[in-house]
């Protein structure tokens, strides 16, 4: 029998060694797969996070709204208010004058036969006042007097009347003489005198003494009693 020789040998050592290549490639197959590096020759490669995104456009111009203060009215002036008694120019005749708030009423008597009531306005110390049969009286006031002119019937008359208080200034009742209605106006005078008329009808005759206290009278032989009229106070033709 032969031995092998030597290219059998050669040929068993290629297989054995083929044999461990092909164990060798199948273990490195099912090995972890190998992990790459980005970095480069200049470092790390960073990405920047994502911007926010932007706000949508507005649909109009953004206002801004101004409080702009109302204007303030001026405060009004305090209106007058008093009572007036005094006499013409001449002292024929007396003049009463009440004020109250923007408003004036007069008396204007003789104590024979001519008297009138007027009444109207004062603005800024104005006075302007109108009575029966075009009866007039414009004038002045301040806080101290009142002046001006005052015509009446058929007379015209200057007059100035200091600031009076009651019992001086103006009063009047109402009564009946005779059967028929009657009118009475009196003006006390800061010195306490008086003067006044009754009005019945057409005719007037000189007013009975009143008693500025009580302010009572008697008139035709009836007690009656006067209501004052004060622009101070605001009684009678005020109220």
């Amino acid at each position: 029998m032969r031995h092998p020789g030597p290219l059998f040998t050669l040929l068993a050592g290629a297989a054995l060694a083929g044999g461990l290549g092909i164990t060798n490639f199948v273990n490195e197959s099912t090995a972890a797969p190998a992990v790459v590096s980005t970095a480069g020759a200049a470092g790390p490669v960073t990405t920047a996070p994502p911007l926010p995104p932007l706000p949508p456009p507005p649909t109009s111009e953004p206002t801004t709204e101004v409080s702009v203060p109302e204007p303030s009215s001026p405060a009004p002036e305090d209106s007058p208010r008093g009572d007036y008694a005094g006499k013409v120019d001449g002292g024929t005749a007396s003049v009463a004058v009440s004020v109250r708030d923007g408003r004036a009423i007069a008396y204007v008597c003789d104590g024979k036969k001519t008297e009138v009531w007027l009444e109207g306005t004062e603005t800024g110390g104005q006075l302007n006042l109108t009575g029966a049969k075009g009866s007039v009286l414009s004038g002045n006031l301040d806080a101290t007097t009142v002046s001006g002119t005052v015509t009446a019937g058929s007379k015209t008359w200057k007059f100035t009347a200091p600031l009076s208080v009651k019992p001086a200034g103006l009063y009047r009742a109402a009564t009946t003489v005779g059967g028929q209605a009657s009118k009475v106006g009196w003006i006390v005078q800061p010195d306490g005198s008086q003067v006044g008329l009754v009005t019945t009808g057409e005719t007037s005759t000189p007013a009975p003494p009143l008693n500025p206290g009580t302010g009572t009278a008697t008139v035709g032989g009836t007690p009656i009693t006067a209501q004052a009229i004060s622009g101070l106070t605001g009684e009678g033709a005020f109220r």
